[in-house]
């Protein structure tokens, strides 16, 4: 192996990964805010509900982001798709509470039925938002 494919192949590497993690971690920190309860508050008393809630659209997220990587022609390119993806998982949270308006009280409720449904549908639409990537 060349020192310049290390070099480079590294360098990219971490690009990629650091970029990838920030906005992971900005999702996170937006869709906390957008939902009307505390999702880590609930998770450390133990809510299941919020957990697999929090989880799928993780999940979802990551799954889109990590499209978004791999079809990426450039660092800038990955950064244009993954906030796209950031901004299609949020979606995924404000039509489901249209769909269900309930589910604002039923996740504090820890009502894991609402809770799965949540979590299933933003691990799907992150599902279809990485297929729509691919090219």
């Amino acid at each position: 192996m060349s020192s310049h494919f290390f070099n480079s192949g590294l360098s990219a590497f971490f690009s990629h990964f650091l970029i990838a993690v920030l906005l992971l971690a900005l999702f996170i920190a937006i869709y906390v805010r957008i939902t009307p309860y505390k999702e880590i508050t609930l998770i450390r008393a133990g809510n299941v509900a919020a957990a697999i809630s929090l989880s799928g659209s993780m999940l979802g997220f990551a799954i889109a982001l990590a499209s978004a990587i791999a079809n990426s022609i450039s660092l800038f390119d990955m950064l244009t798709w993954g906030s796209i993806a950031l901004v299609v998982q949020l979606l995924a949270f404000l039509l489901t509470r249209v769909m269900l308006p309930d589910i604002v009280s039923d996740i504090p409720q820890n009502k894991t039925a609402s809770g799965i449904f949540l979590g299933a549908a933003s691990f799907a639409l992150g599902l279809l938002n990485a297929a729509c990537m691919t090219y």
